[in-house]
């Protein structure tokens, strides 16, 4: 009991810590957290001790907000790191649309109730070469809706080629996906060979769809067969059947035009070999907000937004006009866009800054800096066989370890996020903004 009675008041210590970043009513919390995991475990450690784990979590907690990093992974649609950067009008566009009353749903030359999302749709349509598009929250909630569209009036099956059966990251997998969507999933073929013939045996009369899925996030090769899109176009129209695709990644431009990677898969290609109906996401290579975007036939994308569950999926007006600059700025070329910036930057650039800001930090006592090479990968579960040639700017910490300045670096003023290579910190260029520089010489210096 005696050493219970030394645990610290909750008062006493929210004196030690003073003034933090983090709210008051957070540091209480956690405060009393701390103090009643010690009365649980029967301990009473020194004063200063509880007061220093404390700010540790505080520390911890504060670094959880969203905030800005400079991403010198080379990783350009980062998953973890908020996948594609948005353009700076559509970042300008959306203060202006979230600090103020807009036009969402008003008609402003009739004055009368608008259309949600009209100009954005009417865009979508043209940067796809759809004949109707709409948007909802992302990829997953897009196919989810159009199975629910599909899936009624006793056809509920959805026939899916077993090689595409693909997780498309986090844990959500396209099987997954189906059965919450209420269909029944059929299978057809094997997992590198799937014919024609599959598909044909597997039609009935309860059928809804046959889905196809971008193997956008893996690759398979040897023995492997897969039936045209444009075969299997062909057959669901002889068969009165919907053919969907989810293409995942959403490239509306060739991709091979801006660097040396392999061509992805654009929706006006897709359109051209007859599916029907497409989704994609918002945020991987068309470089906007998290969304899904489903296009195609006008009679199904109508159906698709008359569906009761559409309303709990769709986007928000911050959404919405992040979207509406991201397709205008495609559909007058695409070069305000950062990802198609950063695909097409090339290497001498690159290399000349690497070296002006090795020059900048050359001397530093806690670390050696140099110029090295890296290959650039586009993320995202995009494009896993392709890399480009790229420049990074590599540490060698001097008197501390790698794992101790990667840390220092990203509990910085603007964290930094590097990756480790043959006993080097390495930070790749192509995905640091020619406007971080300032900041990431300051970091260096400031951990060295």
């Amino acid at each position: 009991m005696s050493q219970l009675r030394q645990i610290p008041a909750v008062e006493k210590v929210l004196q030690a810590l003073g003034t933090t970043e983090l709210p008051r009513p957070l540091v209480v919390d956690t405060v009393r957290e701390a103090i009643s995991e010690l009365r649980e475990a029967g301990q009473a450690p020194e004063f200063d001790v509880v007061v220093r784990d404390i700010r540790d979590r505080l520390t911890q907690i504060w670094g959880q907000r969203l905030q800005p990093v400079i991403n010198g992974t080379g990783v350009l649609i980062h998953t973890n790191l908020g996948r594609s950067p948005l353009s700076r009008p559509a970042v300008e566009n959306l203060q202006e649309i979230a600090s103020n009353y807009n036009n969402l749903e008003f008609d402003i030359p009739s004055g009368e109730r608008g259309k949600r999302a009209g100009f954005l749709e009417r865009c979508l349509a043209s940067v796809t070469g759809a004949e109707a598009a709409t948007v909802v929250n992302n990829c997953a909630s897009a196919l989810v809706l159009i199975l629910r569209y599909f899936v009624k009036n006793g056809r509920d099956k959805v026939i899916i080629s077993r090689g595409e059966l693909v997780e498309i990251g986090g844990g959500f997998r396209i099987p997954d996906i189906l059965l919450a969507s209420g269909a029944k999933l059929h299978e057809v073929g094997a997992t590198n060979k799937t014919t024609l013939l599959d598909y044909e045996d597997a039609i009935g009369h309860d059928t809804a769809l046959i889905l196809k899925v971008h193997q956008s996030n893996f690759f398979m090769g040897g023995f492997v067969e897969n039936p045209s899109t444009e075969e299997i176009s062909a057959m669901a129209r002889r068969h009165d059947i919907p053919f969907v695709e989810d293409l995942g990644s959403g490239a509306v431009v060739n991709t091979d035009d801006y660097a040396p990677v392999e061509h992805e898969p654009t929706p006006q290609e897709i359109f051209k070999k007859g599916v029907d109906l497409l989704c994609f996401s918002g945020d991987k290579l068309l470089g906007g907000p998290q969304a899904g975007i489903i296009a195609g036939r006008q009679d199904l994308v109508a159906g698709i937004k008359r569906e009761p569950f559409y309303r709990a999926l769709r986007c928000d007006k911050l959404i919405l006009s992040l979207l509406e600059v991201t397709a205008v700025q495609y559909l007058n070329g695409g070069d305000e866009l950062p990802l198609l910036s950063m695909l097409s930057v090339e290497k001498d650039e690159l290399r000349a800054r690497a070296e002006k800001l090795a020059a900048a930090l050359a001397g530093r006592e806690g670390v050696r800096v140099t110029v090295g090479d890296g290959l650039s990968r586009i993320g995202g579960g995009t494009m896993p066989k392709s890399t480009i040639p790229s420049v990074t700017l590599d540490l060698e910490p001097v008197g501390q370890s790698l794992t101790k300045l990667a840390r220092r670096l990203r509990l910085g003023a603007t964290p930094i996020i590097t990756y480790t290579s043959e006993g080097l910190l390495k930070i790749d260029l192509r995905t640091v903004f020619p406007r971080q520089d300032s900041q990431l010489a300051d970091s260096i210096c400031a951990v060295s």
